[in-house]
């Protein structure tokens, strides 16, 4: 049973708590993470997910993402993800989030990083990942044409390819 903290409209935990799956009260938010994780080439890491899963089954995503669990900071929730679905260990201390957005019932914190891996070493998640690969955002936006790619807005996709370098909304 995996349980979330619940937050206010303006992002303060409330202390209370709720169980995956149970319905929202009124008021009532939580957080989930994402993390975008680009080579030296620009291109994104997305991943797979498995066809038996109950969400988006064998739709390509992100790199990574999910729900913070009751105590998890956004970057702890974050680093968790990342070990979870890829067993790769990534340090995001002092890292904020590079944007977050809002939706219905929660906060949705994307990290943008770059890192410089061999994908062949990672260790996918039988339950949730098949498989990965680099993509560029060309690719992704096509990929979401052709309805493989879980049907994020193409402009957020654009943002986060173009965001990847920066903190904030100039240069």
């Amino acid at each position: 049973m995996e349980l979330w903290d619940i937050y206010d409209k303006d992002r303060n935990v409330t202390g209370k708590t709720m169980r995956r799956g149970d319905p929202f009260e009124k008021d009532a938010y939580h957080l989930v993470v994402h993390v975008c994780m680009f080579n030296k080439n620009g291109e994104m890491l997305i991943q797979q997910r498995q066809p038996f899963k109950s969400g988006w089954a064998n739709m390509w995503d992100i790199t990574v993402g999910g729900s913070a669990v009751a105590g998890d900071t956004s970057q702890q929730a974050a680093e968790r993800e990342v070990l979870e679905e890829l067993g790769y260990k990534i340090d995001l201390h002092g890292i904020r989030p590079s944007l977050t957005i809002n939706f219905p019932v929660g906060f949705d914190d994307y990290y943008l990083v770059e890192v410089d891996l061999d994908i062949r070493e990672l260790t996918l998640q039988p339950e949730e990942v098949q498989r990965v690969k680099w993509a560029t955002k060309e690719e992704i936006l096509t990929m979401i044409d052709q309805e493989i790619f879980i049907p994020y807005h193409k402009s957020l996709i654009e943002v986060l390819f173009d965001m990847r370098k920066f903190m904030g909304s100039h240069s």
